[in-house]
């Protein structure tokens, strides 16, 4: 542990996350605004999904919106299949949050959503 240096590597660390930011900031555009503006004009509910890793970062948003007083939830694309899907209403918003966009459990369920007139947003990490 002599070698390393926590000071260094935290700025290290803090370095790639400002650069990170900085790249997000400048791909901002019309769709990050009208996601914006639908979840502001929501009635229902904001749903998040997602499979795997992207689950595990659908639930951490689900529970920060709701922290901040905004009506939201967390659902398992499998548990969606078994019944689930019943938690959705036309007046919600479902964000689908997948990695490569061809998860099963994800791709199932998108139809029922859209029959359900619920709005889809889906972000897709290629």
């Amino acid at each position: 542990m002599e070698d390393f240096d926590i000071i260094e590597e935290g700025k290290k660390v803090f370095k790639i996350e400002i650069d990170s930011l900085s790249r997000i900031e400048n791909m901002l555009d019309k769709n990050f605004e009208q996601i914006v503006v639908a979840i502001m004009k929501c009635t229902g509910k904001i749903i998040f999904t997602g499979m795997g890793k992207p689950g595990h970062i659908a639930k951490k948003l689900a529970a920060t919106f709701a922290s901040l007083g905004t009506p939201s939830f967390y659902l398992h694309p499998a548990e969606a299949q078994h019944g689930d899907l019943g938690m959705i209403s036309k007046e919600d918003i479902v964000i689908a949050i997948s990695f490569s966009g061809e998860s099963e459990e994800i791709t199932r369920i998108l139809p029922n959503i859209k029959k359900i007139g619920a709005k889809l947003i889906r972000y897709i990490r290629k």
